[in-house]
Parts: structure tokens; C-alpha cells; sequence
């Protein structure tokens, strides 16, 4: 309740909120040795790699990531598994009694959501002595929440289009607003792949701030538990993040890697449950990723697509890129203020793309709807954003979505 009371502190870009924090809480951000991954596409995934890796090599791992599906305490793991809910109320009581400031309803420089998340991580891990913290950007840039941090290494993920209304509207806005996170003397490992123009950005900018630039050459060959061809960039970039490690004490052999790489797990990216196919692709390039894994992974399935989405996303493009081989899109609100209502999307996507439309009040029906429409050829695919696949997921989880009227499914 505490944390939900804080969403409507929105995004706020700046750091001052975070150093008077970590002043009064004896500055747990300079206990431990972190990785921090910024990049549009790709870094939770990223991330989830580059911690189980850590982990195959005997390392005590924090992780901490964003958003959540399902439950909040997914952003914050040690050794794959998420805080506890009595440690989380722990780590709550602990910022407030520390910073009485953020209680004060005469202060309006409150700390935000994402925010007092990131600090809940920072003490979590500073708590529990873990070797390394491996940590994901919000927005990413300098004013993110995570600047705060001095790593030892960082990764920069695939750059695309997305945040406009913070980055800008090209891929050099978007890059350089990325890059400022750069730190001198921390060296930067960068997923191969990237858009000429974001690449010329990155050079650029590591030029500039002296940190030193790493761009792997192609993508990695071995075994992963990741689906898509996608994941073999982002797998390329945590293994050389994790190579870049070893001057900091961080030794991770190739058995490890190969190990870890082997055995991520990250839910909602190309995760089928029950027949359902959820991916939390929410812009252009993640709904491309998608795309060519379903010509890829489904080939000559039609796809009843259940699909939500936030009002500040590009729905158009999003659902343009998706179009080939959507046989009928389900719409349903996003389970959060910030969702486009289905009826917004509904016309532009039946009369400018062609696509059978129906809307839905809440994500069951679309999920049951395009179930029953699915029948045994054809495939579901719930995406458009974090929310709807969370939801979704819960759904399939909890059994509580019927296929028809009478008979459960399994």
C-alpha cells in the first residue's frame, strides 16, 4: 500500500532525491561491486543471464530489475529468488524511519516509486553481503535513479526507439540519452547489432567520458534457454560484461557461463504456458523481435493476438509490425491508469490495418475470447505491455480462465 501510494509521484528525472536518501542511510550503494545495464531492449533479460552465470561460478548475486510481473518483489532477488515479503516490509520501514522527510505531507520533493525501489535493492544487497549486484536501468541516462551507482562494469544493450517524450523522437536522441550514463575508467560492454547511427552515438560518448568500449563482434553460438534469435545478442553482451568482471576479482569460467546461459529463466519473453504465448514486447523494435518469432517459432498458426497498451506508446507502429500473420486482435485495457482504452486503438486498427478487431472490458475476456477463437490450430500470443502480460500470466497460473463454459483446462 505504502509503495502503491507513490505512483503518483510519476517520473521524476534527478538524483538529488536519491543522494540525500543514501546520505541518511549510511550510503549502501558503496558496499558491493555492481554491473549496470542500460539499453532500450533486452536488458531484463540481460541481466537475468548475467546473474545466473554469476551464480554458476559460486558468486552471491543480487539482482534487482524492472518492472514487475506480478508480484513487486521480483525486482529485488538474491541468488535467483525473490525478497521475501517480511525482509520487503523490512527494507520499507527502514528508508522511512531514515528519511522522515518522505513521510512529511508538507514535502513535495518526495522520493518516487522507482526511486524507493531502487534504494529497497541497494539496502537489500548491502544487507546480505552479496558479492555483486547486477543492476537495471530505469529510463536509463544520467538522471536515472541507478546513477547513483559506481560500477565496476557496465552493458549497453540494443538501442530503438522508445520514451520519446524523455529521449526525443531519433535513435541519436535516444543513444545519447542512454550513453550519458557512461562513467569514466568503467568499461562498457555493447550488444552487437546496434542501429549505425545509436552506434555512432556510443563511440562517441565513450570517447568523450574516457570509459572504455567494448562492441561484440556477433552473437552468441552456444546453448540458451531463452527463446529467439534476439537473445543470442543479448547473450553475447553478458558474456563479455561478465569477462569484464574478472579485473574486479569477479572470475566467471566459460563452464559457468555456458552453464548459466544455459539455464536462465525470465518470464514473460517468448514464454508459452497452457498453450498461451507471453512476450512484454511494448514497442516497435520489441514487437519486431516478436513478430519473427512467431514466423520462426509458429509457422502456419494464425495468431488471435490479446493485446493492451500504454497511452504513451506508438499502438500504430506497434501493431503494424505485428500485423503479419494476426488472423484477429483482442483488445483489452492495461491493468493501470496510464492504459489506452481499447476503443482509441480499435479503429485505427481495423481501418488502417486491415486487422479483425474486437474489444474486451478486462484482459479474462480478451484471453478467453481468443481462446475459444484459437480453437486447435490456431495460436494465442497475449503483448503490448508489461501489465496485460502480467495479468494474463497470473490467469493462466491461477486456472482461472475456461476455454468454454463448462470444461476447465489444464
Amino acid at each position: 500500500e505504502y509503495l502503491a501510494s507513490l505512483d503518483s509521484n510519476g517520473v521524476r528525472l534527478g538524483l538529488h532525491r536519491m543522494e540525500r536518501a543514501l546520505d541518511d542511510l549510511g550510503r549502501p550503494d558503496q558496499h558491493r561491486r555492481s554491473l549496470l545495464v542500460a539499453g532500450i531492449n533486452g536488458k531484463g533479460s540481460t541481466c537475468a543471464m548475467v546473474a545466473s552465470a554469476l551464480q554458476a561460478a559460486g558468486y552471491r548475486v543480487g539482482l534487482y530489475t524492472s518492472p514487475h510481473l506480478n508480484r513487486f518483489s521480483e525486482r529485488i532477488q538474491l541468488d535467483g529468488r525473490p525478497v521475501s515479503d517480511e525482509e520487503l516490509a523490512d527494507l520499507v520501514k527502514t528508508v522511512r524511519r531514515a528519511c522522515p522527510w518522505q513521510d512529511d505531507p508538507a514535502n513535495e520533493d518526495r522520493l518516487t516509486y522507482f526511486e524507493l525501489a531502487t534504494l529497497l535493492s541497494l539496502i537489500c544487497f548491502a544487507r546480505r553481503e552479496v558479492d555483486v549486484a547486477i543492476v537495471e536501468t530505469g529510463l536509463g541516462g544520467h538522471l536515472d535513479a541507478t546513477a547513483v551507482l559506481r560500477p565496476c562494469v557496465m552493458a549497453m544493450t540494443r538501442i530503438g526507439l522508445d520514451h520519446r517524450e524523455y529521449f526525443g523522437a531519433s535513435l541519436r536522441e535516444v543513444a545519447r540519452a542512454e550513453a550519458s550514463i557512461f562513467k569514466p575508467g568503467v568499461p562498457v560492454a555493447v550488444a552487437p547489432g546496434q542501429p549505425p547511427d545509436a552506434m555512432d552515438v556510443l563511440r562517441a560518448e565513450a570517447a568523450r567520458t574516457s570509459a572504455p568500449l567494448s562492441v561484440c563482434s556477433s552473437d552468441y553460438e552456444g546453448p540458451l534457454s531463452l527463446r529467439g534469435v534476439h537473445q543470442r545478442q543479448n547473450a553475447a553482451v553478458a558474456k563479455a560484461a561478465l569477462e569484464l568482471l574478472a579485473p574486479h576479482g569477479l572470475t566467471v569460467p566459460e563452464d559457468a557461463i555456458v552453464a548459466g546461459l544455459a539455464s536462465t529463466r525470465w518470464p514473460g519473453r517468448l514464454e508459452e504456458i497452457d498453450g498461451v504465448l507471453l512476450d512484454v514486447a511494448h514497442n516497435a523494435d520489441g514487437a519486431q523481435v516478436l513478430s519473427d518469432a512467431l514466423l520462426d517459432l509458429y509457422p502456419d498458426r494464425p495468431v488471435e493476438l490479446v493485446f493492451g497498451v500504454m497511452a504513451d506508446k506508438d499502438f500504430r507502429e506497434i501493431l503494424r509490425t505485428l500485423s503479419l500473420g494476426i488472423r484477429r486482435v483482442h483488445l483489452c485495457p492495461a491493468l493501470t491508469p496510464r492504459s489506452l482504452a481499447p476503443a482509441e486503438c480499435a479503429s485505427s486498427a481495423a481501418t488502417e490495418l486491415g486487422l479483425l478487431v474486437s474489444t474486451h472490458s478486462t484482459c479474462a475476456d480478451a484471453l478467453r475470447a481468443a481462446r475459444r477463437a484459437a480453437g486447435t490450430r490456431g495460436l494465442v500470443c497475449a503483448t503490448g505491455s508489461f501489465s496485460v502480460v502480467a495479468e494474463v500470466r497470473r490467469l493462466l497460473l491461477d486456472n482461472q480462465v475456461l476455454s468454454d463454459g463448462e470444461k476447465r483446462w489444464t
